[in-house]
């Protein structure tokens, strides 16, 4: 993208035609040839795609410590876990162009890049099945955090399913620019981010400031956001694949929109009690910095990461004497009829020859 922005500013100010070609300004064409604007858009969507994943794939990753902390269960398919996250990192640097199918680019060079889309939904369904083998039959314990996590996986895949339609070329030269597109892009990337961080924080607040979030406000926080978020959205869909299109004002000199009005002001309403429910987030972040009931154990979910195992304010260097010695994964929860076996425990004679 900085390659792409630099090349604008030439253009904007050096007199080159990366971008411009034959453009008429007040009348008068521009003294610039040869350039095309769609090679901003390559330059733009080859950031902008991988973009999404770089702040979809923390959430994934903190998600799937706190199903597996909260399930009382090892993630379930570890290693496909950890090989569909480089998969994921790698194909999304070669879709770039499933957000151009409706530039005029080659029909051909578009069906490459529909399969490319389409092959990127394995590591994620990969992903998807884990997270609920995970929970399926697991101890489970319905924390905030645990609430956040699983709301993640159902926005995940409910949001997901749409970038099917999305990346196939033909249909999304009538969805593109519409509010499928808005509906798609906010379920699956920036609500389900924001669960992936609301997760995080339910699950670490006690860690960083030694005390508990109110769980009264943190569960209101979680429906109200969770079927505000469906309520806002999927109403979208419909909408989109009516034709409705995105970045308009203004529909009411189109008469076949006037139908979608009311449609709008719930959705406007929804979107305003949503944000509303987030400043009651905030307010109980602050107020358990300093009001929230303490906490007494280093590790009061029962994890089995490192960070636990630090007092409960630690200070310089964490841990108060020698750094812990890991002699085991970090997932070792039912085993051997215990709840779970820490990472520092040593593994002994008899387990090891197993």
């Amino acid at each position: 993208m900085l390659s792409g922005a630099v090349l604008l500013l030439f253009d904007r100010n050096l007199g080159t035609s990366f971008y411009l070609s034959e453009i008429v300004v007040k009348g008068e064409i521009l003294p610039n040839e040869g350039g095309s604007a769609i090679l901003f858009q390559h330059l733009f969507w080859f950031l902008g795609h991988p973009e999404v994943y770089i702040i979809l794939l923390p959430a994934m990753g903190m998600v799937s410590e706190i199903l597996s902390v909260n399930s009382r269960k090892p993630i379930f398919g570890y290693l496909a876990m950890v090989g569909s996250l480089f998969a994921i990192c790698i194909l999304a640097f070669l879709v770039w162009a499933h957000h151009m199918f409706v530039t005029g680019l080659n029909p051909f060079l578009g069906a490459f890049f529909v399969l490319l889309t389409l092959l990127i939904a394995v590591p994620s369904a990969i992903k998807v099945f884990n997270w609920l083998t995970t929970l399926w039959k697991g101890n489970i314990r319905f924390t905030p955090g645990m609430l956040f996590s699983i709301g993640f996986v159902s926005l995940f895949i409910s949001g997901g399913l749409t970038g099917i339609f999305l990346g196939n070329s033909t249909l999304d030269i009538h969805l593109h620019d519409t509010y499928f597109v808005v509906a798609h892009f906010h379920i699956v990337m920036g609500v389900a981010s924001f669960f992936g961080m609301f997760a995080g924080v339910y699950h670490w607040f006690p860690k960083m400031y030694g005390r508990y979030l109110n769980n009264t406000m943190a569960y209101i926080h979680f429906w109200v956001t969770l079927v505000g978020a469906y309520l806002i959205f999927w109403p979208m869909h419909y909408s989109g694949l009516a034709g409705m299109p995105r970045r308009y004002t203004d529909w009411s000199n189109w008469q076949s929109f006037n139908q979608f009005q009311d449609m709008n002001r719930f959705i406007s309403t929804v979107a305003m009690v949503v944000f509303a429910v987030q400043i009651l987030f905030v307010f109980n972040f602050f107020y358990s910095i300093f009001k929230g009931r303490k906490v007494t154990s280093t590790n009061p979910w029962g994890a089995n990461t490192l960070e636990w195992t630090t007092p409960i304010n630690p200070g310089h260097g964490n841990w108060p004497g020698d750094i812990p010695e890991v002699h085991r994964w970090a997932y070792d929860y039912g085993k051997d009829g215990r709840e779970f076996i820490p990472q520092t425990e040593p593994i002994g004679a008899d387990e090891s020859k197993h």
